[in-house]
């Protein structure tokens, strides 16, 4: 991640510090389904500009997976490098780019009574602590249509709104167990079918939906 970090700051310092056709530059803040926002933006046209944005976010939550409940911990942490097209030459945009995904879920879920884990049923003592991660594409491309109200502008603040959706595939599930059947053969194959079905329950969520709300200033 932090490699990550570095190559954005150097990508953000070669462009706002260039010098050639610039228009003019702006800072956003946002909120979004990717989590709180910060992004900085240059136009080169009076039609093109390429943004560089960081959002994060985390949440906790329960929920019920193939039908065992589960703590759900997910961060939300992404880069985005995008380049934006105003075919009016006004606020409205059309833009493609790439993030860096690092939104991932962890889930665990310390069982109590007998729970069934693949096609058997466990009691809380051989199954312990069921844990899992789900991951996703850690560069997934992004395509969307947004407004930013600054755009055109010399100086002042202006109102962005952007929906969009980003590819990030299928997402990858992890379990693993710590009780008494931990490193039982039967056990893991039945939590490999358990990790299975978990698996089919999210294989749809290959789009990532974005909606967006901010203000920028441009200067």
């Amino acid at each position: 991640m932090n490699n990550k970090v570095i190559i954005a700051a150097a990508i953000f310092l070669l462009v706002f510090t260039s010098t050639g056709y610039a228009q003019s530059s702006s800072i956003g803040l946002k909120v979004s389904t990717l989590g709180a926002g910060l992004e900085a933006e240059r136009s080169f046209t009076n039609s093109t500009g390429i943004r560089i944005g960081i959002n994060y976010f985390p949440y906790d939550r329960t929920e019920t997976l193939d039908d065992i409940e589960y703590n759900v911990d997910l961060k939300l942490m992404s880069l985005s490098a995008l380049l934006d097209w105003h075919p009016f030459e006004g606020s409205f945009r059309i833009s493609g780019g790439v993030l860096y995904n690092g939104n991932e879920i962890e889930v665990d879920s310390k069982l109590s009574g007998s729970y069934q884990v693949g096609d058997k049923t466990y009691t809380a003592q051989e199954v312990g602590t069921l844990k899992g991660k789900i991951d996703f594409n850690k560069m997934a491309p992004y395509l969307g249509l947004g407004w930013d109200t600054s755009f055109g502008k010399d100086k002042g603040f202006g109102f962005l709104f952007e929906l969009g959706a980003i590819y990030q595939g299928s997402p990858d599930v992890d379990l693993s167990a710590d009780g008494l059947l931990a490193s039982n053969q039967d056990f893991q194959n039945n939590l490999a079918k358990e990790e299975e079905n978990m698996q089919r329950d999210v294989d749809d969520y290959k789009f990532y939906p974005v909606v967006s709300l901010g203000l920028s200033y441009r200067f």
